[in-house]
Order: structure tokens, then sequence, then C-alpha cells
């Protein structure tokens, strides 16, 4: 994802050092912390390798290796065929839906591989970011119907991932997938599409103008202006410039004048502190806290700064972040809602299990409402307290006991029939050989599969699995397996 050790040198000097750094030698709740929001929950190993080094360090090597991240998995198959003849050149409707099918399949095939570099990737960090610019620019396959765009919009995130916010909005903004969602491919002189010219200012660069993102209605309509002509060519769905149809008359936009296309208003967008402070402030939001205090806006503020000042740097804005005392503070600990990708790739991950298919996964976290690659509409999801109702904390809850479920040993079996224990999940249609090694796992905690946990081992357990106090008690004589699927069913263990 780029040359993050030149970076990383040349601001030393800066952002980190400036920054109140905390801790200087960190604990293993403090390391599970760290690694908890800056990817998904980890394992026991990945905790020891980061306790007793300084935030610092373990910040600085997290987004170094997320920053140079490639993906573990080959590109699915279909990435490399030739792309599917236009819709309005087939002949019939069969053939129309023959295709439309084809093309549900291969966004399925899409998922299935993102969601398993989710669960095997060495560098979290990384699939968070793309995840995190994926709702912010949300584009669902669903209106798209390509699957080798949405393929494409995807290789866009990661390659901005942790880069430049800069070249990320300019590529997104020619991006073919992009442009059919928002429909501005068939934006024109004589009709600019005001609508993309408004997700453009609202969602993907200023804020709400009644929220401090300084811009009217005019604007909005001047920007659409310099957006006509932006299209895609049909034959093979990739940016296309349509000359005639673009406006080449004068526009002013935030009190610039001038002949704009829409490369130079994107710029004139960047320009404006309202758009560091918003894209700090959704950061903000994804890994600190949910609800900014005064004080905590004046540190987006700062942060925001430093973020234009480098050009946009989006590694450099994620290190001042997780070098704030607010995201230090014992008081924001639990203060997230895991969304359902958090809660299935994070509990298949600590756990160890292991699978023979993703697919059951993925349409878990569609049953949870994060439909991957199908966001709710063109605002994503929404997140935080809208993950948790009353039916969706029940299917969540019900999802770890059906986890566990699944390798518990059954009545009469032999002793220790935990360990290497295999059994059948099932979502749907999709169904995927489990096992977990659970004595593996208890061990560093004085647990075993068979035993009842001990006072020392229940609060060693409770600190790992929850992000704040647990609100149930667990039936005394609960043993190995049942003990943790019981802990999972408590509510903090939603939180991070």
């Amino acid at each position: 994802m780029g040359d993050w050790g030149k970076r990383c040198k040349l601001n030393a000097q800066t952002a980190r050092l400036e920054a109140m750094l905390n801790p200087t030698q960190m604990t293993p709740q403090q390391v599970r912390h760290l690694l908890v929001r800056t990817g998904f929950t980890p394992t026991q190993a990945e905790v020891d390798k980061l306790v007793g080094k300084s935030a610092q360090q373990a910040v600085d090597g997290i987004i170094a290796a997320a920053f140079a991240a490639k993906p573990k998995y080959p590109a699915p198959a279909f990435v490399s065929q030739p792309p599917p003849i236009p819709a309005n050149q087939l002949k019939t409707v069969d053939e129309r839906q023959e295709q439309r099918r084809a093309q549900i399949a291969e966004g399925v095939e899409l998922k299935a591989w993102w969601l398993r570099e989710m669960l095997e990737t060495p560098t979290p960090l990384a699939e968070r970011m793309v995840l995190f610019w994926h709702n912010h620019f949300a584009t669902s396959q669903q209106k798209v119907v390509s699957s080798q765009a949405m393929w494409r919009q995807h290789q866009l995130f990661r390659s901005h991932a942790l880069g430049s916010f800069a070249s990320l909005l300019h590529g997104i903004a020619k991006d073919p997938a992009m442009l059919v969602y928002l429909d501005a491919a068939n934006s024109r002189r004589e009709s600019p599409n005001e609508n993309f010219a408004r997700e453009v200012m609202e969602l993907f660069t200023l804020g709400e103008a009644t929220q401090g993102g300084g811009y009217n209605e005019q604007d909005i309509k001047e920007v659409a202006r310099a957006f006509t002509g932006w299209s895609v060519d049909r034959d093979n769905f990739s940016y296309k410039f349509r000359a005639p149809a673009h406006d080449i008359f004068s526009k002013t936009v935030l009190g610039k004048v001038g002949f704009f296309n829409g490369d130079d208003v994107l710029n004139i967008m960047l320009a404006q502190a309202a758009c560091g402070e918003f894209i700090v402030g959704k950061l903000w939001k994804e890994f600190v806290s949910p609800a900014p205090t005064t004080e905590d806006t004046a540190e987006i503020k700062r942060i925001a700064k430093r973020f234009a000042s480098s050009g946009y740097a989006i590694d450099a804005a994620l290190a001042d972040l997780f070098s704030t005392d607010a995201f230090w503070a014992d008081s924001n600990r639990g203060s997230l809602i895991k969304s359902p990708v958090d809660l299935v790739v994070g509990s298949v991950r600590q756990f160890g299990f292991s699978y023979s298919d993703v697919m059951p996964f993925v349409l878990k976290t569609a049953q949870l409402g994060q439909n991957l690659l199908m966001p709710p509409n063109v605002k994503g999801w929404p997140g935080y307290t809208d993950w948790i109702n009353a039916t969706t904390l029940l299917e969540r809850k019900s999802f770890t006991q059906q986890l566990f479920r699944s390798v518990e040993p059954v009545a009469n079996q032999a002793m220790n029939p935990a360990i290497g224990r295999t059994a059948r999940f099932k979502v749907g249609k999709a169904e995927a050989t489990m096992a977990l090694d659970a004595d593996t796992f208890l061990k560093p905690y004085g647990g075993r599969a068979d035993g009842v946990p001990n006072d020392v081992s229940k609060n060693v357990l409770a600190d790992v699995l929850l992000a704040s106090a647990a609100t149930q008690n667990i039936a005394n004589g609960t043993v190995g397996l049942a003990y943790l699927r019981t802990l999972t069913l408590d509510p903090a263990y939603q939180l991070k």
C-alpha cells in the first residue's frame, strides 16, 4: 500500500513525537484494546508479542504492516475473464436474466474472498480500512450489477487504504461502479446530475451543509456542472470522459471562480478546513469514541490540520488518532459496538476456530445487518447503536451460541471430547466443518475444556473476552467450553 518507511521518517519529528503517547510499557489489557480497535479481536499470541512495548512502537509497527499489506489469496477467477456483454446487447430476457444471475454469483464469490482475507490476514488494520472506505464511499452491487466493476473499486480502496485520501477521492469520483451507483454516468451539460455533486460534498468530503460543510444549494449546482461528461464505457465498464457532454463555461464553487472540471472542484473541496475535519471526525468515531466531547473536537481539529498539511496522508492521521489520550482513556473502553463483521470475524479469529468454508460467515454477517458489497444506501451502514436492537441482540447471541454448540461435547462422550472435536456450522444453505482445540485456548488462562474455571481464571477470561465489566452471572459449575459460550452471551461481549 505504498512506501510507509519514508513517510514514517518524515513524520517522526512531528505527529507521533508531539502527541501524548500512552502507555510506555503496555499491559496485556492495553495491548488487547489497541488490537481490538485497530483490527479484529486478537489471539493471545498476538497480544503477547506487544506486551511491554511502548504504544509508539506498537502503533508504528501496526501501521507500517498495514501500509505494505498485500492480499493473502489470489483474486477470484472471474476477475481475469473478459467483461460480460453489455445487457442492452443481449437479445432475450432469458439471456439478461442468466447474466444477472452470473453477476450475483460472482459478487458472492468476491464477498467470500474478502471475508477470508479478514479472517486470516496478518495485517487486520489494512482490512479494517478497506471496510471503512467501502462504507464511506458506499456502493452496492445490487444496483451496479457488475462484479468486475465492484472488484476494481475494491482494489482502489486497497491501494489507497492508508495512503492519500486526495488520490482516493479523485479515483472514486471516476470509478465506474460509483458513477453508475449515483446515476452520474449520464450527466451532461443540458441536465447536470446534482445528486452526484451533493453526495460528493455531503458524504465524501465536507459533511452536511448545516453542520459546518460551508456550502449551499448553488454550490451543488455549480459542482454538478463541473462533473458533466464524466461517464462509463459500457463495453468494458471503464471510465470515459465525454467531452461534448461537459459544461465548459465558468463556474463559481465555494467562492472560487473558473472554468472548472471535476478534478478542479475536488481540489477546491480538499482545500477546505471542513474536509479534513469531516474525515478525521469519521475516523475518530470509528476508532476512538462514538460521541466526541468538546475536548475531543479540539483534538479532531488539530489532527485535521496535520492531515491536510501532510497531503491527506491517511496513515499520518491514524498515527495521530492512536496516540491521543482519548484513544487510551479508560472511559472510552467498551464505548464502541462491534459491527457484524467485527463480531463474526473477531470471534472466529480469537478462539482459533478452524473451518472448511467461509460462506456461512458471509451469510451470517448479512443476517446480522452487514451484507458486504450491499450497504443499505449511499450513506452506508450507520453503525454504533443502529447495530443493536432487541432482535439483532438475540441474533448476535444466537451466533456465538451456535458457534460453540457446534463444537461442544455432548452427553456421555469420553473424557476430553472437545479436544480436536469437529462439527457442522450451518447458515442457510451454506455449511462448514468447524473445529476448536479448547484446551489450547484455555491453557494460558488456567482453564481446561473439561474443568470448571477457578476464580482467577474467571477474572482473566472476563478481561480477555469483555471490553467492560460483565453484566450477567454465570452459574457455578459451568465447565470449559460451556463457560466460554456463556461468557460470549453477556451484552458486554458486543462492545469493543
